[in-house]
């Protein structure tokens, strides 16, 4: 007697809206409810799906890929999201509200993640802009950074109003006792309570080596990058002239960089 087929996972589900939170004009984080039996891994992301407004490909989906903020043990899943005026996936987002729905693709894809790297003592985990999702997700997780000494996490933002979750950073360094360093950049503001410069620049100058006490140095050192295409391009050359080794299918090394960007 042969056995029926399994059920099919479905391509997509509309995942219903709990809660949007604007930090900025142009930066919200939204929660969706979390697909029962959906599993990932700190790190990951996900594809969510919005129907297109008229004048961008009339009644298509437009997909993009958002890395997850929360935590595996979350209820919710958390995104944290730049919006684009008149995009074809943001700007239909912007219109929005909890309680409405968002589709989602019921798959976590992705390598960044900590495990990918070879062992080492200290972890400093760089981003520009919504580049910080994933750092965050790691954080609320404490298990997924057990095996680092010491942790540095740089974000690099253009104002300081788009310092998403800044305070609860500031919370986990301070329960860290000393283990986790955050440092906020800010770059179109000068102000003597944050950072300024790039953070290509800022390591090249020793700056945030300093500041945190810690070498970046490929022998101690593994380092995660995330952010915009330019400052990834900039932080592999540099890296690269350190003698830092990228990750690789099958082989751990000492950098890792987000490609979904």
């Amino acid at each position: 007697m042969s056995m029926p087929p399994a059920p099919s996972r479905p391509k997509h589900i509309a995942a219903p809206i709990r809660d949007i939170r604007q930090w900025a004009p142009n930066l919200w984080s939204i929660k969706i409810d979390k697909p029962e039996g959906f599993v990932f891994t700190p790190g990951h992301y996900v594809r969510l799906g919005i129907a297109a407004a008229p004048g961008h490909a009339d009644g298509a989906i437009v997909w993009r890929a958002y890395s997850i903020v929360s935590a595996p043990a979350e209820p919710t899943l958390e995104f944290l999201i730049t919006l684009i005026p008149d995009g074809a996936f943001t700007g239909v987002l912007t219109t929005l509200q909890p309680g409405g729905s968002i589709l989602l693709e019921p798959a976590a894809l992705g390598f960044f993640l900590a495990e990918q790297l070879s062992p080492g003592e200290h972890l400093w985990m760089l981003a520009t802009g919504t580049g910080l999702g994933p750092y965050i997700a790691m954080l609320r997780q404490p298990t997924s950074l057990a095996a680092y000494r010491r942790l540095v996490l740089v974000h690099s933002v253009r104002h300081t109003h788009e310092l998403a979750y800044a305070e609860e950073l500031a919370q986990h360094a301070e329960a860290s006792q000393g283990r986790l360093h955050y440092l906020p950049i800010v770059t179109r503001e000068s102000d003597a309570s944050h950072l300024h410069g790039r953070i290509p620049q800022l390591l090249a100058e020793n700056t945030l080596q300093s500041l945190v006490q810690l070498p970046l140095d490929p022998s101690v050192s593994r380092v995660m990058v995330c952010g915009n295409p330019d400052f990834t391009a900039d932080m592999r050359q540099w890296l690269n002239q350190q003698s830092f080794l990228p990750c690789r299918r099958g082989m751990a090394g000492s950098m890792l960089f987000e490609n979904y960007w």
